[in-house]
């Protein structure tokens, strides 16, 4: 890519302030591939200086033009996918299929559906005497994660588009490709100078500058709930708006007259995919205590199922995780389940036979997990399920909710109006009864420490604007 070592402000691909380089390392391999510049507070400056003079023509478009801009750039991005995926997959590990096919296909997905949802979308409201008006906030920082890099960057992008919003994105300096390449796409596009900016850099260097600075007058923030609480500390000063999509520990409950088999191998493969670095992976299984051997015995077969391997390998299923700090992070976690007592049913610590070199982790499962272990409470963010008792709904429903996080949760049954009083009683953001399809147009976020605000479409679009209320409007 040739703007590795730039930055893209005010339409254009500038040099950083100061030279500074950082590797991006390939996870199948543990090779650098590429180099990134490194931005700092000057950067930043830069790009919400250009951000803050679009602002007031942006700001003021029309519906309609907002609407051909962002068709133009749907357009450009659907004939750039396998660009995207092959970014992917090369910078966070994603197997090719799936990065094509899920990646990169999402951003599609969320695009299409913001530019559905401002078709129709409300900016006035009459009541009464009073106009109800809502407009767009300002300029936006985003920070967005390495995970589901296109996911994230869409869900804050399109919104922000739709809404008439000009913004500066750091995308992680760990999965930067595909942030570049969005760049690209928004350039050949033709979003106007300054309404996408782009800054590569660390957290706290660019991150921080973003949180603090006084041009800033949003932040939105997809990442770890330890960084989430350092984003709102740092813009607390500025009192700008701070939306936050953090970490998760969710439930996957499966009440007593579920298949065991299906319900235990869906569960399985919902909590590995992506190998299993998703916020709201089903990585706790609660499973009825008279079944729990049955329900672990299920969980192990699914488990060595998988087919792990390099992102590029024809038959890899699980691609590695994305970094060595992330591959240490697990296999602590691993030996830390083992030597708390919970019985180790597949994988275990290191890497699968064959593959010596990578961030590859064995898929696995842990049976007889209660819930003070440490692998049941914090966020591991790697293939490993932790399987959990549970005697009656009262006492499932308890131990679901009995966490820091709220981001999702999973009910499994054959009777949906028992799946639906249960769902009534989880404090998440999300409930998934019998493991639904994706739907981009719910409501997307958490309650407790996974957040606050949603994303996906209207939900996503609220987040990004303002409320006046004029009145004496007239009648």
């Amino acid at each position: 890519m040739s703007h590795a070592l730039q930055f893209y402000i005010d339409g254009e691909w500038v040099d950083p302030a100061a030279p500074a380089r950082l590797p991006v390392i390939d996870p199948s391999t543990e090779e650098a591939y590429a180099e990134i510049a490194l931005g700092g507070a000057a950067d930043v400056d830069r790009a919400v200086a250009a951000a803050r003079r679009a602002f007031p023509a942006f700001s003021r478009t029309t519906r309609a033009e907002r609407l051909a801009l962002m068709r133009r750039l749907l357009a450009v991005y659907e004939s750039r996918l396998p660009e995207m995926a092959e970014a992917i997959s090369r910078e966070m590990g994603a197997p090719r299929p799936f990065a094509l096919a899920s990646q990169a296909a999402i951003g599609t997905a969320h695009l299409a559906r913001m530019i559905e949802t401002l078709e129709s979308f409300e900016f006035e409201q009459r009541r009464g005497a009073t106009m109800v008006v809502r407009e767009p906030i300002g300029v936006v920082g985003m920070i967005t994660p390495w995970n589901w890099p296109m996911n994230q960057i869409m869900c804050k992008v399109a919104p922000a588009l739709a809404a008439g919003c000009t913004m500066v994105l750091k995308p992680s300096e760990i999965a930067p490709m595909s942030g570049l390449l969005f760049a690209e796409i928004c350039h050949e596009a033709g979003l106007p100078k300054g309404v996408f900016n782009l800054v590569n850099g660390d957290g706290p260097s660019v991150g921080d500058a973003m949180s603090r600075h006084p041009g800033i007058d949003m932040m939105s923030f997809t990442g770890s709930t330890r960084a989430g609480i350092l984003v709102a500390k740092s813009s607390a000063d500025t009192i700008k708006r701070v939306h936050q999509e953090l970490g998760g520990k969710s439930a996957n409950i499966l009440l007593p007259d579920v298949d065991l088999e299906t319900a235990v191998t869906k569960g399985v493969q919902g909590c590995f995919g992506n190998s299993g670095q998703s916020c709201n992976a089903p990585t706790r299984m609660f499973v009825p205590a008279d079944r729990h051997d049955e329900a672990a015995r299920i969980a192990a077969r699914a488990a060595d199922a998988f087919k792990v391997g390099p992102a590029d390998a024809e038959a890899t299923q699980l691609g590695p995780v994305v970094s060595q700090v992330q591959y240490d992070k697990i296999q602590g976690l691993i030996e830390t389940g083992m030597r708390e007592g919970a019985r180790l049913v597949a994988g275990g610590p290191g890497r699968p036979d064959g593959l010596n070199r990578g961030y590859f982790v064995r898929p696995t499962v842990f049976a007889d997990v209660t819930p003070d272990m440490t692998i049941a409470r914090e966020e591991i963010f790697g293939p490993v399920l932790s399987i959990l008792s549970y005697e009656s709904e009262e006492e499932v429903a308890e131990l679901a909710n009995d966490t820091v996080y709220g981001l999702a949760s999973y009910i499994q049954s054959s009777d949906i109006d028992r799946a639906r009083a249960l769902a009534a009683r989880m404090r998440t953001g999300n409930v998934y009864i019998n493991y639904p399809a994706w739907d981009a147009g719910a409501p997307f976020g958490g309650y407790k420490q996974s957040g606050n605000g949603r994303e996906y479409a209207e939900f996503g679009l609220d987040e990004f604007l303002e409320i006046k209320g004029i009145v004496g409007y007239g009648a």
